[in-house]
């Protein structure tokens, strides 16, 4: 029950934040998030793939999910700084 209450209180205050956003920012948030979701998934692929994989191409697709998950990181990042900034210019 407490875990519902903070999530209500959580997206109830969300929407109070999405109110002073630039809808140029959202459409960066929006587009920075697809793109990391869709490298977070390409990350777990290969993990996925690196479980039945021999020991030595397990190690190389377990290190491109790790990259992929970080890049995943750094794009969502990156989007959120730069709809931070579209959002500051517009004050």
């Amino acid at each position: 029950m407490k875990k519902l209450a903070f999530v209500l209180a959580t997206a109830g205050l969300l929407g109070v934040a999405a109110c002073h956003k630039a809808p140029q920012a959202d459409a960066v948030e929006n587009a920075g998030d697809n793109a990391a979701a869709s490298l977070d998934n390409a990350g777990d692929a290969l993990s996925a793939t690196a479980d039945n994989a021999t020991n030595d191409a397990a190690a190389t697709l377990d290190n491109a999910a790790d990259d992929a998950h970080n890049t995943a990181d750094a794009v969502k990042a990156s989007a959120d700084n730069k709809a931070d900034a579209i959002n500051n210019a517009a004050k």
